[in-house]
């Protein structure tokens, strides 16, 4: 699929990470909630795609999680790993859709920072190629940065997701800043080929001028949604979230 210069009155896609589905299961080591359960009721209320990360401790999702979505879902499946020689392993075999290469440390509670696709150039360059050749769309998690966007087309990655975490802390004028960086290297992006996302820290009160930005293509949002669900059940979260988008898309 190739980028498109502008997205404006497109449909913006939404991907919900269900990680915490997981979390939530994992803390009573019980087999419920289940995350691919939840993953296929997103999938009713109008997610275009699923997400999840494996990862090194398996704090949440397991490997036996990621073989479940791969073989039930109807809906892409964006797998989201280290840049290990074993997350590899794992992703030739199940070949997802999509395959985001993140930034990971066993000590961090979630994500935090995009990945150094410039300083590991070297690193990534063959994990791109094999993923690449399995027929798994690459993308890297990036700051919204000109020497990562860059790096990101020297890799000859199709996809960039810009992390929003930032934008998500702060407010006033150091917001305003952070989504004038996010929408300038959404555009930089666009314009040399490759397609931009989003997500990190996403929620109702804050999606709305990150999805207005014509050139990003799709929205990651996983925490907040599963939060939300407590209150509002998943289907009404996942349905929310997704009004949300197409007004500030115009598209309501």
């Amino acid at each position: 699929m190739t980028a498109m210069a502008d997205q404006s009155g497109r449909h913006l896609r939404l991907g919900v990470n269900i990680d915490h589905v997981a979390t939530i299961r994992n803390a009573r080591g019980a087999s419920y909630p289940d995350p691919v359960r939840a993953a296929l009721l997103a999938q009713e209320a109008g997610a275009d795609g699923i997400t999840a990360h494996l990862r090194e401790d398996r704090r949440h999702i397991t490997d036996k999680d990621i073989a479940r979505l791969s073989a039930e879902l109807e809906i892409p499946f964006n797998f989201e790993m280290a840049a290990t020689q074993e997350m590899l392993e794992i992703a030739l075999r199940h070949k997802p859709h999509a395959v985001c290469l993140v930034p990971e440390r066993r000590e961090e509670r979630t994500t935090e920072g995009g990945l150094d696709a410039a300083g590991l150039h070297n690193h990534l360059a063959p994990m791109v190629d094999r993923l690449g050749e399995a027929g798994c769309r690459v993308s890297l998690f990036i700051e919204a940065d000109p020497r990562q966007i860059d790096a990101a087309l020297r890799l000859k990655v199709p996809v960039v997701e810009l992390h929003t975490g930032k934008y998500c802390e702060v407010e006033g004028p150091e917001q305003a800043a952070e989504l004038r960086r996010i929408t300038d290297m959404a555009a930089l992006a666009a314009k040399n080929g490759i397609e931009p996302h989003a997500g990190h820290g996403l929620t109702y009160e804050n999606v709305a001028p990150i999805a207005a930005i014509p050139q990003v293509a799709e929205l990651n949002i996983g925490h907040f949604l599963i939060g939300e669900a407590i209150f509002l059940g998943l289907r009404d979260s996942v349905a929310q979230m997704r009004k949300l988008m197409d007004e500030a898309r115009g598209q309501a």
